[in-house]
Order: C-alpha cells, then sequence, then structure tokens
C-alpha cells in the first residue's frame, strides 16, 4: 500500500504525553518513515473525560479559567474550552475525584455545585451549545449541588437550603426553580456519558459507582435512599421521573439532573468529540488511521477513544487502521485484529514502567516510524 494520506486521532497517554503531544510524535514518526507522505491530518482526541477540553485546545478554541466551589467546597482553579458558541467543559475540572485527597473521601458530603459554576460561567461567555464531560466524578449527590449553582433553591420543611451533599438530600422537601438559569434549558446540552446506570437501584449510581469515591456499604444505602427521594420530589416538580434514564446514574447521578432539569442528550463521549472536530470527513480518503492510548484493555474496547476512532475508520473505508498503546493486552490486541485493528505496544518488553511513560514520546515516534515503513 502506498501511504499518502493518514489521519492521526490519538487520546492522551495517561501520565505521559497530552493528546496534541501523541499526535505529534505519531506525525514524526510517520514522515520519518514515510518520506513520500503526501498529507496528515492531526485530530487530537479524547472521549469526553479528562483531557477533552485539552483536546480542543489543541484544535484553537479558547481556554476559559475561572475559581470555582470544589467537591469539598474549597475553591479550585478550572478551564473550559469555547469555539464559537459551543462550550465544553470537564466536571472532573471542578467536582472530580481526583481533588480530593484519598483520606478525605466523602461522597455524602461532596458536590457538583462548580460544575454548575462553570456551566453558568460557559453560558455567561455566549456559548448556546454545552458539551459536558462527566468522567472521573467524585460526587455523589444527583447533580443538586450543579442546580444549586444554577439557582435552583433545594429546601427542607422549613424551607431552609440544603447543605452540599447526596446525604442532606434525604431531608429535601421542596425544588423551587424559579430563579433556575432558564438559559441552560435554552441550550443545546449534550453530556458525554459511557455508562448506561440508572440513578438508583443495585445498578444505580451509589451502588456501583459509591464505593470508589470512598462509600461505606452503610453510605451506599443512605445515599441509594437519599437519591431516590431526591428524584421523587424532582418528579413532583417536573412532572416526570427520569431517574430509570440510561445514564442518569453517570457521575454520582450528575447524569439525572442534566437530563431531567435542563433536557441535556448523552452520548458516547467518542462520538460527541469526534463529530465536533471533524474527524468522520477528515477520514474519508485515507489511506491509514492512527489512534492510540496509553493502555489498550478491555475498557478501550467498551466505547473508549481508540474503539471509536477504529469504529469511524472502518466505516469510512480506511485500509489500515492501527493502534498504538504504551502497553497492549493480548486479549484486548486480538479482539481488536478481529475488528481489523492492528495494536503496537510501543515500550520495548523489557523497558520498566517509569522509564516506558518518561519515554513515551521517542516510543512513539519510533513505532510509528516502523508501521510507516511497513505500511
Amino acid at each position: 500500500m502506498t501511504l499518502r494520506r493518514a489521519v492521526v486521532a490519538p487520546d492522551k497517554f495517561k501520565g505521559s504525553l497530552t493528546a496534541l503531544e501523541a499526535a505529534a510524535a505519531i506525525e514524526r514518526g510517520l514522515r520519518a518513515g514515510a518520506p513520500s507522505i503526501e498529507e496528515i491530518r492531526v485530530i487530537p482526541m479524547a472521549d469526553g473525560g479528562e483531557g477533552t477540553v485539552d483536546a480542543f485546545l489543541a484544535g484553537g478554541a479558547k481556554r476559559i479559567v475561572r475559581f470555582v466551589r470544589g467537591p469539598l467546597g474549597n475553591r479550585v482553579e478550572a478551564a473550559f474550552a469555547l469555539e464559537g458558541t459551543t462550550a465544553i467543559v470537564e466536571m472532573s475540572a471542578a467536582s472530580g475525584l481526583a481533588l480530593i485527597p484519598a483520606e478525605r473521601r466523602d461522597p455524602l458530603r461532596t458536590t457538583t455545585f462548580g460544575t454548575g459554576e462553570l456551566v453558568r460561567a460557559a453560558l455567561d461567555a455566549g456559548a448556546s451549545h454545552i458539551v459536558v464531560g462527566i468522567g472521573g466524578s467524585g460526587t455523589n449527590d444527583g447533580g443538586a449541588g450543579f442546580l444549586q449553582a444554577l439557582g435552583a433553591r433545594l429546601l427542607d420543611a422549613s424551607g431552609e437550603a440544603l447543605p452540599p451533599g447526596g446525604a442532606a438530600l434525604v431531608r429535601l422537601a421542596q425544588i423551587d426553580l424559579r430563579e433556575f438559569d432558564g438559559r441552560v434549558r435554552s441550550a443545546n446540552v449534550e453530556v458525554a456519558a459511557d455508562v448506561d446506570n440508572p440513578l438508583c437501584g443495585p445498578n444505580g449510581a451509589s451502588a456501583i459507582f459509591g464505593p470508589q469515591k470512598g462509600a461505606s456499604a452503610q453510605d451506599v444505602r443512605l445515599l441509594d435512599g437519599a437519591l431516590a427521594h431526591f428524584a421523587d420530589v424532582a418528579a413532583q416538580a417536573l412532572g416526570v421521573d427520569r431517574r430509570a434514564e440510561p445514564g442518569a446514574g453517570a457521575a454520582g447521578g450528575l447524569g439525572f439532573a442534566l437530563i431531567a432539569f435542563t433536557g441535556a442528550t448523552l452520548r458516547p463521549g467518542v462520538d460527541i468529540v469526534a463529530q465536533l472536530r471533524g474527524l468522520e470527513p477528515a477520514l474519508i480518503g485515507a489511506d491509514a488511521a492512527f489512534t492510540g492510548e496509553g493502555s489498550i484493555d478491555r475498557q478501550t474496547l467498551a466505547g473508549k477513544t481508540v474503539a471509536g476512532v477504529a469504529r469511524l475508520a472502518k466505516a469510512a473505508g480506511v485500509r489500515s487502521i492501527v493502534a498504538f498503546g504504551g502497553r497492549v493486552d493480548p486479549q484486548a490486541g486480538e479482539a481488536f485484529e478481529t475488528l481489523g485493528v492492528t495494536c503496537v505496544a510501543i515500550a520495548p518488553p523489557d523497558e520498566p514502567v517509569a522509564d516506558a511513560m518518561r519515554n513515551a514520546a521517542t516510543n512513539l515516534e519510533r513505532a510509528a516510524r516502523r508501521l510507516a515503513g511497513l505500511l
């Protein structure tokens, strides 16, 4: 095969390279290994989780920084991307688990308030299309804090505002929406989510995701009941019950608040990013597509960036699809092989992990150069 047109669309290599850095390393390798190549389209990718804002900034979007309330109530610096009237917001930047020291994880009290502040800031900046990536959450409040940041009042039986956190929702008596920011209802809100869990029950937000955020078995029972009560009161306020919607349990129930109160639609993050970045038209007529991420494993097969790029490349008729990984799980590699995707581990087999992460750019460039020569 003569390699004339290629598309380079990797995700970040977590802990080593941003998506833009990974794409640059692949491009350098391709140009060195196939000097006659005519065109390389570089489209840094993401799947809606951490790194999604960076992927859009790499594509020329404007970075807007705000200080917002973190998951524990402290002020944190968070950024979103603005491209025309489209804003890309990562909840992990404002309400993420990475913002909480391990010894302070407490899903009974953590709040999504800061994510609501980011969305309000995006509206203030003129956004009418808001993409909210909800991976990496450190919260289990059903999106209550998010709603409060946008003007909703969550009141107990005495008419007092509830404190932050999912546990307080057991005392919720009324949701007052008179001061809720109507702009968010008028906007086109899309949620990048790769899970379809409902809000409550054995497959709900608390039971499935609560423990990784620090919830004990007793906490899970309390939070699940609190979210069910929240859904009851929300159904009274809205006239419709959305707790069973696929994805309502995403991000500790933030998916529920987004669906029920903003009319948001949930889609796989890689599909949203691919559409906004113009990946599909870029793949048409390409001879090869190159993607990658830090670790290609079973999770990669379940809707991560590599799987999404490969699917779109195959649909576009791209003949050669290559996925680079810092490491490649053999079973995942075999599964991708049956889909027509060649997985390539970039690190030498005997290289220690710490060295492999430090040398990721060099290893990735070298692997791309070898592959270009073979193609």
